[in-house]
């Protein structure tokens, strides 16, 4: 079996340091919480001290989203005694499907004040503490360093990376979850023996040519599903019980339903975990959004796409007809990414030609297959219609 390891400290040698409580008391727990936790303190390998250990923990719920928000649930309902949630986005109308700690009457109000009204309601012994902000290479050591370990549910590249360097820097494990269609990943990265995230993924996929779950869909539940078994993952560290999923990759397919297992071993190149000279956080949108050497797309930003409509271009909308009776683009025609490769006989490959999506990312794929078809002048919408509704033209519904 593969070398667990414990919530800690971790020095640069890569030694893992236990943590004494910080007073005598936490040694024990009330009348109340041995009533509270009573099906935990009966399981062989929890028990009081397994308990005591949860009661000691610090844990960081990066995106209180589809993923966050579940985890969060279970944490507090375990009695972690510390999380926090780390989001600076509002509950829109689109969250509702799968994040279900939120209902219709959240809607703009910002996720962590509202996620923390409701854990600290299930449970008021639990310090639920709120980071209203995005992280960021600025502001992610000095937070992340207030816990123990980091639970990932965000949803971007940037952002996975940027924790998975963090995280590592600081020494605390980085529960890593993903969701996309019918699919979910689950796995532990940061042990001194593991790998990293990095290992895993040593470069971010080309900008614009994986789509996310704005583009491709979520089925409600998964989110739950992953985000549930990243709590179990972190209560299972606290308390020193079972197999980590460090070194594993656990893929789950909700259509079978199959559960699959991939290893991931540590790469020695790795610059973070292996080499070790990367020693710092990088501007990771930046690093991530770099376009490949041979691009030739030209990235537009609404204002520049308002001007060049009344110079007469081609705008192609490649979203799905669902999204098209949501709201459009005017002078736009509708040809969604299934079908852009039959439907493409129908434009000019000589005049200028802009492409559009939801959020920029199916309209770079689209851009790029067009110039691969001899169009001469492509170029596609960064941010999308969403961008569009925020910077040129807010009557225009965002979803």
């Amino acid at each position: 079996m593969r070398p667990e390891f414990y919530i800690g400290s971790m020095n640069r040698t890569g030694v893992w340091v236990d943590p004494s409580p910080t007073h005598p008391s936490e040694g024990s727990l009330s009348p109340e919480e041995l009533t509270r936790y009573g099906r935990h303190l009966s399981l062989p390998g929890v028990g009081l001290e397994g308990q005591v250990r949860l009661r000691q923990a610090r844990i960081a719920v990066v995106g209180v989203g589809g993923l966050g928000t579940p985890a969060a649930q279970y944490l507090v309902a375990a009695g972690i005694g510390t999380v926090g949630l780390v989001d600076g986005d509002r509950v829109t109308l689109s969250n509702l499907q799968r994040q279900v700690l939120y209902g219709d009457a959240d809607v703009g109000k910002p996720k962590v004040g509202v996620a923390a009204e409701r854990l600290r309601r299930m449970n008021g012994t639990v310090d639920v503490r709120t980071h209203e902000t995005h992280l960021d290479s600025g502001n992610a050591l000095a937070l992340l360093s207030q816990y123990d370990i980091v639970l990932d549910g965000t949803d971007s590249f940037p952002a996975r990376y940027l924790i998975n360097d963090a995280s590592w820097l600081l020494g605390i494990p980085n529960i890593h979850g993903s969701v996309l269609r019918f699919e979910g990943r689950v796995s532990v990265f940061g042990s001194p023996d593991g790998p990293c995230y990095r290992c895993l993924y040593p470069e971010p996929p080309p900008a614009g040519t994986v789509p996310g779950c704005q583009e491709a869909g979520v089925l409600g539940v998964m989110p739950g599903l992953v985000g549930v078994m990243q709590a179990l993952e972190a209560i299972k560290l606290v308390c020193r019980i079972g197999q980590s999923l460090t070194g594993r990759l656990l893929l789950v397919d909700a259509m079978g339903p199959r559960f699959q297992e991939v290893s991931i071993p540590r790469d020695p190149r790795c610059p973070l975990c292996g080499t070790r000279e990367l020693r710092a956080l990088i501007d990771y949108d930046a690093w991530c959004a770099a376009p490949a050497a041979s691009d030739s797309v030209e990235r537009l930003v609404p204002l520049d796409v308002s001007m060049r409509l009344q110079a007469g271009v081609q705008l192609i909308d490649v979203r799905e007809p669902w999204e098209w009776a949501i709201c459009r683009l005017p002078g736009a025609q509708l040809m969604p990414m299934g079908q852009l490769d039959t439907m493409r006989s129908r434009l000019d490959p000589g005049r200028e030609t802009i492409v559009y999506c939801h959020q920029g990312v199916r309209s770079m794929d689209a851009a790029r297959r067009l110039a691969a078809a001899g169009f001469a002048r492509v170029a596609h919408l960064e941010g999308g219609i969403d961008r569009w509704s925020l910077e040129v033209d807010q009557t225009v519904p965002r979803y």
